[in-house]
C-alpha cells in the first residue's frame, strides 16, 4: 500500500499505512476486546481503534479532512454480511470518524492478478497459462494461484514450508510486483473499488 496509494492519490496528500499481523473476528459486544494489543489483529481491536480515531479527528481544525480506509480479505466470508458488520461498528461509534472499508476479494493477491503485465514484469517467466486461468475476484484460493505461477513448486511446494514462508513469500509479492502496477488498469473489482473510493474522497476536498 505504501507503494500504491501514492499512485492512486498524488504526492499533495498525506498517508500513513498500519498493518496488522491478522484479521481475526468482530467482537459480538462492540466493545473493546481483550486480546493483546501487541498482537495487532485487526477486527478484535477494530470497535477501540475507530472510537478513538473519531475522537482524535473530532478534535482537528473543520478545514482538516482526514479519513480511515480500512483494508482487509474477505477470505470465506459473505461480502453482504462481512460489510454489515464492519458498518455496525462505524456505526457504533460517536463521535463517527470519515471511513471506507475497502475489501480484498478473495486475498490481496487478487490486485496483483488482476494486472497480470506487472507480474510479469516482476517475474518473466510466470506462467501464462495459469495467470491467464484465473477470473478475476473470484474465490479459489488466489494466493496459491500467484505462487502456482511465479513460485518454483507451486503453492504446494510453499506451503510444505509452513506459514511463516508463506508470508514472506507474499510480501516478496507486494514489494515486486506493486511498482509495475497501473492503478488505472486493474481487472479486480475490488482494487477499483479502493481507487473509487480514494479519488471520491481527494474530490470532496
Amino acid at each position: 500500500m505504501d507503494i500504491l496509494i501514492p499512485k492512486i492519490i498524488g504526492n499533495k496528500h498525506t498517508f500513513n499505512v498500519h498493518p496488522y499481523k491478522g484479521i481475526g473476528r468482530i467482537p459480538k459486544d462492540l466493545k473493546e476486546n481483550t486480546t493483546d494489543a501487541n498482537k495487532r489483529i485487526l477486527l478484535n481491536q477494530l470497535p477501540r481503534l475507530l472510537q478513538g480515531i473519531g475522537i482524535t479527528h473530532n478534535q482537528y481544525p473543520k478545514d482538516y479532512r482526514a479519513a480511515v480506509i480500512i483494508i482487509c480479505d474477505l477470505d470465506d466470508k459473505c461480502l453482504k454480511t462481512f460489510r454489515a458488520e464492519l458498518e455496525a461498528i462505524l456505526n457504533h461509534c460517536d463521535p463517527k470518524p470519515e471511513t471506507r472499508f475497502c475489501i480484498a476479494i478473495e486475498e490481496g493477491e487478487a490486485w496483483f492478478l488482476g494486472d497480470i503485465p506487472a507480474i510479469k514484469s516482476a517475474y518473466p517467466k510466470a506462467k501464462n497459462t495459469v495467470l491467464n486461468a484465473y477470473k478475476n475476484d473470484s474465490i479459489c484460493g488466489t494466493w496459491e494461484c500467484l505462487a502456482n505461477a511465479v513460485y518454483k513448486g507451486g503453492s504446494i511446494a510453499l506451503s510444505a514450508k509452513g506459514w511463516q514462508a508463506v508470508g514472506l513469500e507474499k510480501s516478496c509479492w507486494a514489494e515486486n510486483i506493486s511498482p509495475h502496477m497501473n492503478v488505472e488498469n486493474n481487472k479486480s473489482p475490488s482494487f477499483n473499488y479502493l481507487r473509487q473510493k480514494l479519488q471520491e474522497l481527494l474530490a470532496s476536498l
